[in-house]
């Protein structure tokens, strides 16, 4: 058997970033930078207000309280026509720029308001600079503010708005062509016939691809035929930048997904030292470019195996390709502790086991507990899990005991302990 972090290093070696393109920022979030982004202008770029109050000099209110008189207003996009002379104050609105002259503001709370706005009463001594914002305060000119290999999230969108910045190198996303395999799948609402069975891969793979960030291609349903196979895998390869399949990667000798990979590309068939997704094949097939081969995953046909084999192995694959750094190429990890025993049997492999998590174990740390029934076949478990218990060979773990989880859902999905 194949250790899991070698056939995870032989995935990823098969798997070069897509060459980066120029696009408009706005279109740019879920992508990863190709290059730094460097600010050419200070954010923000004038001195402004962090607070609703009153413009003033500091060496004016030091005495407080005292009463000034208000000679102006100013909002935001609209300067001070004239500067702060001594003894004098100004309304001023939140992000308005601050008026020459003036080097302090005094929130509204702490003022009263007389002689209907022509004058105002300040209540506080405030230090010069007291809720102003300096220019370059956020972002300096020259500063490196993004960096190759970011990923562009909405708050970095937000940042390259603020800069003026309307384009991005970035990799694209990938396209990720998906098709399922097997006489004996059908899909939808029909009547199933003796030996029949929904396709549920294909549905789960496409929506998993759509989680992780890729785009999903549906090449549908394919029979157990060579030409049809054949004919999925090409059309798959012409189209995309990636091919999944789930079904027919195993040792038997009905899988023809294994004849027709070997006959039209270069497949490696790996039986990994795992459990569940042992089976798993991985290589290229040719594409549009003669320089660049189309990366193929032969993911197992059980569908539990088949989302664990797309976890390992796909997803960490396609985030290489859309141009993420080594660190963030696979699903987080985290310590937990056990809330009951998770048993498992000596077999050479690393177990994977469905888990929910809580929050509210001992000290705060957050805990585990099986989902249900364990088998590969068994997706409603994997449906109510949160995370994958990493077992190392042996026994298993008790009660109390420490475990490294693989997170599958996003933490605000984490429930408190019952």
């Amino acid at each position: 058997m194949v250790p899991l972090d070698d056939a995870i290093a032989y995935v990823l070696a098969g798997c070069e970033p897509l060459a980066p393109v120029t696009l408009p920022a706005a279109e740019a979030a879920g992508l990863v930078l190709a290059d730094d982004v460097v600010a050419a202008e200070a954010v923000p770029p004038f001195v402004n207000t962090a607070m609703d109050g009153y413009a003033v000099r500091a060496q004016d209110v030091a005495a407080a309280p005292v009463t000034l008189p208000v000679v102006a207003e100013v909002a935001a996009g609209h300067p001070a026509t004239r500067p702060l002379g001594p003894g004098e104050a100004m309304r001023i609105f939140t992000g308005a720029p601050l008026p020459d002259g003036a080097d302090a503001v005094v929130m509204v709370e702490r003022t009263e308001r007389l002689d209907g706005g022509h004058a105002v009463r300040i209540d506080v001594a405030v230090e010069p600079g007291t809720h102003l914002r300096a220019v370059g305060e956020d972002l300096k000119p020259g500063e490196v503010v993004l960096s190759a290999g970011d990923e562009i999230t909405p708050a970095r969108v937000g940042v390259l708005a603020s800069l003026g910045v309307d384009e991005v190198r970035a990799h694209p996303r990938p396209r990720l062509g998906v098709m399922s395999t097997g006489d004996e799948l059908v899909s939808g609402p029909v009547p199933l016939a003796p030996g029949q069975i929904r396709d549920s891969n294909r549905p789960t793979l496409l929506a998993m691809a759509a989680e992780a960030g890729f785009t999903p291609v549906d090449l549908g349903w394919v029979p157990d035929d060579d030409e049809s196979i054949r004919a999925a895998i090409e059309r798959g390869a012409a189209g995309c930048d990636a091919v999944v399949s789930s079904g027919g990667v195993s040792m038997g000798d009905i899988d023809l997904v294994r004849v027709v990979l070997d006959r039209i590309g270069d497949m490696r068939w790996m039986q990994v030292a795992i459990r569940p997704a042992k089976p798993l094949a991985f290589g290229v097939v040719p594409g549009p470019d003669p320089a660049r081969p189309v990366p193929v995953f032969g993911l197992p046909g059980n569908p539990v195996s088949s989302m664990v084999s797309f976890s390992l192995f796909a997803r960490s694959g396609l985030r290489r390709m859309a141009g993420h750094p080594p660190e963030r190429l696979h699903l987080p990890r985290f310590r937990a502790v056990a809330a009951e025993p998770i048993p498992r049997t000596p077999d050479g492999k690393i177990v994977f086991v469905r888990v929910t998590v809580a929050a509210g174990g001992p000290d705060g740390a957050l805990t585990v507990r099986s989902s249900g029934g364990q088998g590969s076949h068994q997706l409603g478990a994997m449906a109510r899990a949160d995370g994958l218990v990493i077992l190392p060979d042996g026994d298993g773990v008790g009660a109390g005991d420490q475990v490294e989880v693989l997170l599958l859902a996003e933490p605000p999905t984490i429930g408190q302990a019952p």
